[in-house]
């Protein structure tokens, strides 16, 4: 079977090199995630437990906090520094901190006691709407934003300037406020789209005027992020926007969560990202990731979430059913894994789940009692199940299923 010639690509006429991309992810569920307002803040062990979920996975960098915001959250930022630094965990810490060098000082203070530098994302609005509600002036805005990143390159932390709501700035804003950063040692920017306003142009648009007319002209090695939101749907494929753009990495939290309705979903831009061949990580832990974000936060998942929702890789359809039956019967789990499904299961240890409902065929029935054991040959038990699905109104669980096994069997046994 040649697998190339079974799936004809249209992403890939005249598109981007997605092989050929290198670019970092910034996991921010464990502050801007927890800045939704149903979170639950878990407690510090089961943010070192998503830690080293975020490492096996490939994640190059995390926010594991914004200490300023008081001693409860300066611990727990203490805690996670300390973590990777004695566990060397491939994991690079920033923390959240307003231009304010009071929000700085504890991120160096922590930075010195477990010795490992942790990125300052020293953040400051920068939309004209935001200025006119906060009575800022862009003078006082560039006063606090020289100070606060001079103090933190003094302290010897390295510093990423973030804007937010960078989507809808004034270009000549973006570049007073960038430039006064990179002049006073940033060498990191962050890109905001703090309400989700963006759309893939927008985004596109913005960071090619960054790069041009801002890091370019400044002479300095300068990488250049993109932070997203989802209030208009937008957040996964505006990631993708500013990755063909050419921007150094990605922020993203586990499931979306996040202010309002939240961030970009790290883990759908991670199977994005592997299926374009620019994740090249294992992922197969990814939706042990997701369960344990699920469970501590409280995010319960839906079942129609893509790749980790109970549905995603479930059916319960006669059409579908059996297309996966017949790719089975010819003994390959590729082939099975993707006839009708653009993401393989496989990929992330999970796998195709035939169910009888009342959509079903002959197929579903005999290919679930084979699976469970029994004689798929019995034309007595599939009749029995096959009957009682279509009389259903849903999928028929498999306590149901064995129940009617049972019954219908001893059905059979009695004489007539």
């Amino acid at each position: 079977m040649d697998q190339a010639s079974l799936i004809y690509d249209w992403n890939a006429i005249d598109g981007f090199d997605w092989s050929s991309v290198r670019v970092d992810l910034n996991d921010e569920t464990l502050r801007d995630g927890l800045q939704s307002p149903s979170a639950i803040d878990p407690p510090v062990e089961t943010k070192i437990q998503l830690l080293h979920l975020m490492a096996d996975l490939g994640i190059a960098a995390a926010d594991i906090g914004l200490p300023g915001a008081g001693p409860r959250a300066a611990e727990s930022v203490r805690c996670l520094a300390r973590e990777i630094a004695q566990n060397r965990l491939p994991i690079q810490p920033n923390c959240a901190a307003r231009t304010v060098i009071a929000d700085v000082e504890p991120i160096v203070r922590i930075s010195q006691e477990v010795g490992i530098a942790i990125e300052a994302a020293t953040f400051i609005g920068s939309s004209p709407i935001r200025q006119y509600a906060e009575d800022w002036t862009l003078d006082q805005m560039l006063k606090v934003t020289e100070e606060a990143v001079s103090f933190a390159v003094r302290e010897g932390l390295p510093v990423m300037f973030v804007t937010e709501d960078t989507t809808r700035a004034r270009p000549e804003t973006l570049k007073a406020l960038y430039g006064t950063a990179i002049r006073c040692g940033a060498r990191r920017i962050c890109l905001a789209d703090t309400v989700g306003h963006a759309t893939p142009a927008g985004v596109k648009n913005l960071v090619r005027f960054v790069k041009e007319e801002i890091v370019a002209p400044s002479g300095e090695d300068v990488k250049i992020d993109w932070h997203g939101h989802r209030d208009r749907g937008l957040a996964i494929i505006n990631c993708l926007a500013a990755i063909e753009a050419g921007v150094d990495r990605v922020h993203a939290t586990a499931l979306g969560v996040g202010e309002r309705v939240g961030n970009a979903e790290m883990d759908l831009l991670i199977v994005n990202l592997y299926l374009l061949g620019a994740h090249r990580h294992d992922v197969s832990r990814l939706r042990e990731y997701c369960q344990l974000a699920a469970e501590a936060i409280g995010a319960p998942l839906p079942p129609n979430y893509p790749v980790i929702g109970a549905d995603a890789f479930r059916t319960g359809t006669g059409v579908h059913a059996a297309a996966i039956i017949k790719a089975k019967k010819k003994g390959d789990s590729w082939l099975a894994d993707r006839v009708y499904s653009s993401v393989p299961a496989g990929a992330f240890g999970l796998k195709q789940k035939i169910e009888i409902s009342p959509v079903s065929g002959l197929s579903n029935v005999k290919y679930w009692l084979a699976e469970h054991g029994y004689d798929a040959s019995d034309s007595w038990l599939c009749e029995a199940l096959f009957t009682a699905a279509k009389q259903a109104d849903r999928v028929l669980t498999d306590e149901e299923c064995h129940r009617l096994v049972a019954e219908a069997e001893r059905s059979k046994r009695q004489p007539t």
